[in-house]
């Protein structure tokens, strides 16, 4: 059965049905709409070729406190980093982004390096040059004006002090490399591993809105508003970490089901409902094949029993009666029970397109 993927709801149908008997079903469509969301901001689609790298460029993040109702995708990312000095800017409006993945602080020699000193000036003469050759990386960067520079490695003082009185720059460090693609995705930066080969193309400006704020002991910087975004932050806000690592589990679930529907958008019905039909045709079969030859056709018709068998007894249900009363709905010659399989809820058969119950196809395929 097609869906139509410029729909949200026949999505949202399909989300709601894999965790419907799960813990998050508590509090309705919460996290079913996280999950279509996330999704939704991570598609891309280049010629033939999907890619949805929900495990990428879709990070949970989970903050301790708050409401459930308090969870979001954001329009951008946000990592758990503060500002290097006390004195940067903690909210920019359209700030112009630089992503390095290399320190802004004096290089230390690759084998080992012996420096003689004869006179009491030559050591203050050691630091001026490691000072000279901070200022030519930092003025480098200042050349493109930018109001954020994020590196993956290390900031000294020096770098720092520099960045923040010659262009008023705020500066992040040792942000790991993930949370940098992720920044690079959402921005439009490009992650350049030298200044001296930066261009201008190279600086991020899709981004809206930056700002650090203080959540509960620690300070989490966002970066939001941002145009076309093709990653995302999954924030989960909750009374403790259990109940959030419980719905980070049912959140994964409806990412790889909302997933696999995007990249095949097809349904089928679920609860068992294949599998039986499956193995009534298999049995079918069986009967017009004489000797030997019958029993690996029953051997597959009954190893496919064993889904709507296990269905049956997960949800305390009589499961050789309801076995049964399935079997008899699907050897049904008029194809009138096909749709026929075991609400999870309820523990009993019913029509699967009029509960909304459904598998998607990659799944079974």
């Amino acid at each position: 059965m097609p869906i139509n993927m410029e729909d949200d709801r026949d999505l949202t149908k399909i989300v709601d049905s894999c965790i419907g008997t799960k813990f998050a079903s508590k509090w309705g469509r919460l996290i079913v709409d996280l999950a279509v969301k996330a999704v939704r901001t991570v598609y891309v689609k280049n010629g033939d070729n999907v890619e949805i790298d929900t495990k990428r460029y879709a990070k949970i993040e989970k903050i301790p406190g708050g409401m459930l109702e308090d969870c979001c995708v954001l329009d951008g990312v946000m990592f758990n980093k503060d500002v290097t000095h006390p004195d940067m800017r903690r909210e920019i409006r359209n700030p112009r982004v630089i992503l390095l993945d290399c320190p802004l602080e004096y290089k230390k020699g690759e084998s080992m390096t012996n420096m003689e000193f004869t006179d009491a000036n030559d050591f203050k003469k050691a630091l001026a040059m490691e000072e000279i050759e901070v200022k030519r990386v930092c003025a480098a960067i200042l050349k493109f004006r930018p109001d954020i520079v994020i590196t993956e490695k290390g900031v000294s003082d020096t770098a720092q002090h520099y960045l923040l009185k010659e262009g008023n720059v705020t500066v992040f460090r040792r942000l790991r490399k993930t949370d940098n693609n992720r920044v690079a995705r959402c921005t439009g930066a490009t992650i350049v591993n030298r200044p001296e080969e930066l261009q201008e193309s190279d600086v991020g400006t899709l981004c809206g809105l930056f700002e650090v704020k203080k959540i509960g002991d620690e300070y989490h910087t966002f970066m939001t508003e941002c145009r076309g975004a093709k990653a995302c932050s999954i924030v989960l806000r909750g009374a403790s970490k259990d109940v959030l690592n419980e719905i980070e589990r049912n959140l994964h679930d409806a990412l790889g089901v909302a997933r696999n529907v995007v990249v095949n958008p097809r349904l089928c019905p679920g609860g068992g409902a294949l599998e039986m039909e499956l193995a009534c045709r298999l049995m079918e079969k069986a009967q017009r094949v004489e000797g030997i030859h019958q029993w690996p056709y029953k051997a597959l018709a009954s190893a496919l029993e064993v889904i709507p068998r296990t269905l049956a007894q997960n949800c305390g249900a009589d499961v050789v009666r309801v076995l049964t009363e399935l079997r008899a709905r699907h050897a049904a010659e008029d194809g009138s029970g096909q749709m026929w399989g075991i609400n999870g809820n309820t523990g009993k058969i019913e029509n699967m397109q009029e509960a909304e119950i459904w598998d998607p196809v990659s799944v079974k395929a």
